[in-house]
C-alpha cells in the first residue's frame, strides 16, 4: 500500500529560500532552463547538459525537494517537468533582471570576490 503525501503551502520566505538554493548551482539552473522549454526524460537532460546520470539524479532530487520540479510516471520511464508553469515565467523574469544588473555593477571587486 502506498502512503499518501500531504502537500502544504510553504511560507513566502521559505519559497524564496528554496528557489535561491535551486538557483545557486549552475547545473540546476541549466535543468530549470531546459525544463522551462519542455518536459524531458533524465537521459535526455543528462545528454543536453553534459553530466552523468548519477550527478543529474542528485540535482533533480534537489529540485524535487525544493518543490520546483515534479517527476511524472510515463509507462516504464519518468518524465520531469516544472511543478508550476509560472516558474517558467519567473525564470524568464529573473534572467532579464540579472542582465539588467550585470550591466550596472556597483561592486568594483566583484570579479575578485566572486560576488555580485
Amino acid at each position: 500500500m502506498y502512503s499518501q503525501r500531504v502537500l502544504t503551502i510553504a511560507p513566502e520566505v521559505e519559497v524564496l529560500a528554496r528557489f535561491g538554493r535551486a538557483l545557486s548551482d549552475p547545473i540546476r539552473c541549466q535543468l530549470l532552463l531546459a525544463l522551462r522549454k519542455a518536459p524531458a526524460y533524465p537521459s535526455d537532460l543528462a545528454e543536453t547538459i553534459g553530466v552523468s546520470r548519477t550527478r543529474l539524479s542528485n540535482h533533480l532530487a534537489c529540485l524535487r525537494d525544493c518543490g520546483l520540479v515534479v517527476a511524472v510516471p510515463d509507462g516504464r520511464r519518468t518524465r520531469y517537468e516544472l511543478a508550476d508553469e509560472r516558474l517558467g515565467h519567473a525564470l524568464d523574469d529573473l534572467r532579464t533582471a540579472v542582465v539588467a544588473v550585470e550591466t550596472d555593477r556597483t561592486c568594483t571587486d566583484a570579479d575578485a570576490k566572486g560576488c555580485c
